[in-house]
């Protein structure tokens, strides 16, 4: 992390990404982080489904630049929404979530995140579970 407060503008190239707090399914890369912000990459292998989890106090604006993202929130998973190439996604603080890579693809997403506080936050999942959810037009 960088200390809040730097008056120096810098760039981070592209091969100085640092590895991200893991959560199962993805792989998280930081280019930077402050006090109260958090950017850096997301990769979603094909046919990966992330674990459940929050980022705290932190809203997350999401890019996607390649493949495609679902992603399951609300009671046991039942909101669903899928985003690809061009589309931005809004995770409200708090938000127990879990992306999905329903493609032969790599999903690839810029990830900014404004908040304070546990960056990510793993759990076991949304309560309580929804009989008869889908997920990528099969039964879980």
């Amino acid at each position: 992390m960088t200390p809040e407060g730097s008056d120096k503008i810098r760039v981070v190239r592209a091969g100085e990404l640092r590895p991200g707090q893991p959560t199962a399914g993805m792989i998280r890369e930081e280019a930077f982080g402050t006090g109260s912000l958090w950017a850096g990459l997301v990769r979603t292998e094909p046919g990966m489904r992330s674990g459940w989890h929050h980022h705290g106090s932190h809203e997350t604006a999401i890019y996607v630049l390649s493949g495609r993202l679902w992603m399951e929130s609300g009671s046991g998973g039942s909101e669903a929404v899928e985003a690809g190439p061009g589309d931005f996604i809004h995770v409200p603080a708090e938000a127990v979530h879990r992306e999905s890579n329903p493609t032969e693809e790599e999903a690839v997403a810029v990830i900014l995140r404004s908040g304070t506080g546990e960056l990510v936050v793993n759990v076991e999942g949304p309560e309580p579970k929804s009989p008869g959810r889908r997920w990528f037009g099969g039964s879980r």
